[in-house]
C-alpha cells in the first residue's frame, strides 16, 4: 500500500543527488571529498550548484521530506487489461444473453448509463495523474472522469429550451420539474421573543436545521483546500456581502443579522475554519514515512497503516503571497472571485432548476466539488508558484472553472429575470466604492510605488557616483575611471576577454 517502484528511485535519485551536492560543496569549503561521490571537475561543481539551488526552491515551497521504501504491491499495478477484460465480457452478456426491453425511455437511460460507465472505466485506468495519489491515484482519475461527464451535462442542458432543461430533469428524478417555493430565513429576528412564553428562544431553535452542520463541515474542507486562514475568512465575509446584496433576487437570502454574522461567519465558518487550520498544522509537522504492509510486523502497525492511507503521501504549504507582484495578486483575486460564483451557484442553480434544498441531487454536487476542489485548488498553487515548470493550467483546474462559469450561463439564460433585478442604489454604492478600493490600491502597490522605489533608488545611485570618482584608487590617485572601464573593467582585462 505504498508508492511504486519509480516513486522509490525518484525519491532515491533525489536523496543520492543531494547527498553528492553536499559533498561536494563541503569539499569546495574544506577540501574533503566524500566516498562514494566522484570528484568533481569544474562542469560538475556548477550542475551540483544548479541542482542545489532547485533543491533549495523545491524545499521553500514543501515543508516535509518523504521517505518511501518503495513496496510495490498488487493495490498499486495497474490492471489495464484485467479492466479490458471485465468491460468486455459485461457487453458480451448483454449482447448476447440478455433480452433488450421494448421499452424506449428505459433503453435511453440504460444506454446513456452504459456509455458512462465505459468512459469512467476508461479514464480511471488511462488517464493521465494529478497531484495527489492517496488513497490511491485511480480514486482522482474516477473523479477527473467524473468532472468531464458533468461539464458535458451542464453543456447539455444549456443547450435546451428553458422548459425542456427543467422537464428534463424529471428523467432523474420524476419528483423534479415542478416550481418549489423558497424558505424566508428572515422574518422575525428577535433572538428572545418575550411574546412566547413557551420558548422565547425557539427564533434560534428554529434556525438549527441540517444546513449548520453543513456550514461546518464545508468551511473546514474548504480550509483543507485554500489552506489560507485570510483567504477564508474573506471568503467567508464577502459572501454574507453577497447575501445581503442579493436578497431581493432569492428570498432564502434573506436572514437574520444574527444568523448571517453570529451563527454564519463567528461559529458555523469561524469553528469550521479554526479546526481546519488546526488540521493544517498537523499535517505540516506530520512525518511522512511510507512502509510496505507486509513489511509492519505489528498488527497495530498494519491498522495505523491502512488508516494513514487516507492521509496526505506528502505536504505543501500554500504561500500564496498576493502582493508579492501583480500576478500573483490578479491570481488570488481570480481565485475568490470564482469561490464565490460557485457558492452562489449553487443557490441559483436549485432555484432555476426547480430543486429542493434538500434533494439528493443538490447534496451530489457538494460532494463533487469536495472531492475536485482540492486537487483543483493544488493544480492553481503549482501553476502559481513555479510556471517555469508547470507551463500550462492542471486539468482539473480548467474543468472546475468550466464547470462553474456553465453553471452560471445556465442560471442567466433559464431566469434571466431574477438576474436583471436591479440592485439598491446604496448597495450599488458600496459595491462600487469597494471596487474603486481595490483598483486604487492595485495601482499604487504595483504600479505608483514601484516607480517611486525606481526613482528613489536612481537618485541614491547619481548621489553615490561623485563619491566614488573621489575615492583614492591603487596608489592613492583620485583618477577616476572611465565609463567604460567602470562598466566592462579595465582596458587590459578588456583586451584579455577578446585574445
Amino acid at each position: 500500500m505504498t508508492k511504486p517502484e519509480s516513486k522509490k528511485s525518484g525519491v532515491a535519485a533525489i536523496n543520492a543527488t543531494g547527498k553528492c551536492a553536499t559533498a561536494a560543496s563541503e569539499q569546495v569549503n574544506n577540501g574533503s571529498v566524500e566516498a562514494g561521490c566522484p570528484d568533481p571537475s569544474a562542469a560538475t561543481k556548477a550542475k551540483v550548484m544548479k541542482q542545489t539551488s532547485r533543491e533549495s526552491l523545491h524545499r521553500k515551497n514543501t515543508e516535509c521530506e518523504v521517505y518511501d521504501d518503495g513496496t510495490n504491491t498488487f493495490f498499486w499495478r495497474a490492471h489495464t487489461v484485467t479492466v479490458l477484460f471485465i468491460l468486455t465480457c459485461a457487453l458480451v452478456y448483454v449482447t448476447l444473453l440478455e433480452e433488450t426491453p421494448q421499452d424506449t425511455a428505459y433503453n435511453t437511460k440504460r444506454g446513456i448509463v452504459a456509455s458512462i460507465l465505459v468512459f469512467l472505466c476508461f479514464g480511471v485506468t488511462q488517464a493521465k495523474d494529478g497531484p495527489f495519489t492517496r488513497p490511491h491515484p485511480a480514486y482522482w482519475r474516477f473523479w477527473l472522469c467524473v468532472t468531464v461527464v458533468y461539464e458535458l451535462f451542464l453543456i447539455f442542458i444549456l443547450f435546451q429550451t428553458v422548459h425542456d432543461g427543467r422537464q428534463f430533469m424529471k428523467y432523474i428524478d420524476p419528483k423534479l420539474g415542478v416550481p418549489l417555493p423558497e424558505r424566508d430565513y428572515g422574518g422575525n429576528c428577535l433572538m428572545y421573543d418575550p411574546g412566547n412564553t413557551t420558548d422565547p428562544f425557539h427564533n434560534i431553535w428554529d434556525k438549527m436545521d441540517g444546513f449548520v452542520p453543513a456550514h461546518f463541515l464545508g468551511w473546514y474542507i474548504k480550509t483543507l483546500m485554500i489552506r489560507d486562514w485570510w483567504m477564508c475568512m474573506i471568503i467567508s465575509v464577502m459572501f454574507e456581502f453577497l447575501e445581503y446584496s442579493l436578497e431581493h433576487q432569492l428570498p432564502n437570502f434573506s436572514e437574520c443579522w444574527w444568523d448571517h454574522w453570529i451563527m454564519d461567519v463567528l461559529v458555523c465558518n469561524g469553528l469550521g475554519i479554526y479546526c481546519g487550520m488546526k488540521t493544517l498544522a498537523w499535517l505540516s509537522m506530520k512525518p511522512y514515512q511510507w512502509q510496505g504492509l507486509w513489511n509492519i510486523p505489528t498488527y497495530k502497525g498494519k491498522i495505523k497503516r491502512i488508516a494513514f492511507q487516507f492521509t496526505p503521501y506528502s505536504w505543501v504549504k500554500f504561500e500564496w503571497k498576493p502582493a508579492s507582484n501583480l500576478r500573483r495578486w490578479l491570481a488570488v483575486l481570480g481565485i475568490i472571485f470564482m469561490f464565490l460564483l460557485a457558492e452562489l451557484n449553487t443557490f441559483y442553480l436549485k432555484f432555476v432548476l426547480w430543486m429542493p434544498p434538500e434533494h439528493y441531487l443538490v447534496l451530489l454536487r457538494l460532494v463533487f466539488f469536495v472531492n475536485v476542489g482540492g486537487v483543483a485548488m493544488r493544480e492553481i498553487y503549482d501553476f502559481m508558484d513555479d510556471p517555469k515548470f508547470h507551463k500550462k493550467l492542471g486539468q482539473q483546474a480548467w474543468l472546475v472553472a468550466a464547470i462553474t462559469v456553465t453553471e452560471f450561463l445556465i442560471v442567466v439564460k433559464y431566469d434571466p429575470n431574477t438576474i436583471m433585478l436591479p440592485i439598491p442604489f446604496f448597495i450599488t454604492q458600496c459595491w462600487l466604492l469597494g471596487i474603486l478600493l481595490i483598483f486604487t490600491w492595485t495601482l499604487w502597490r504595483f504600479f505608483i510605488r514601484d516607480i517611486t522605489l525606481r526613482y528613489k533608488e536612481t537618485r541614491r545611485r547619481k548621489q553615490e557616483a561623485p563619491a566614488d570618482r573621489d575615492r583614492p584608487v591603487g596608489n592613492g590617485s583620485t583618477t577616476a575611471p572611465s565609463g567604460r572601464s567602470k562598466l566592462n573593467g579595465s582596458s587590459e582585462a578588456l583586451r584579455q576577454r577578446k585574445t
